[in-house]
């Protein structure tokens, strides 16, 4: 996810999608650790995409 599309997002569901992409991140852990995935980069790139939702919240939060 781009930072261009979360800012566009509104504060609820960019909370909600946060938790939701927070909880994928979890089980493909958990996946990871009793199979190895195809692609191991995809928990990378899903860390990365809940830092970028992370920040975004931190700035509304510091503008307001």
């Amino acid at each position: 996810m781009k930072q261009l599309e979360i800012r566009e997002i509104s504060e609820k569901d960019l909370k909600e999608k946060m938790e939701i992409e927070l909880k994928e991140l979890n089980q493909l852990k958990i996946n990871h650790t009793i199979t190895p995935l195809d692609n191991p980069s995809s928990i990378k790139v899903k860390r990365r995409d809940i830092a970028r939702m992370h920040t975004e919240l931190r700035e509304r939060e510091l503008k307001k």
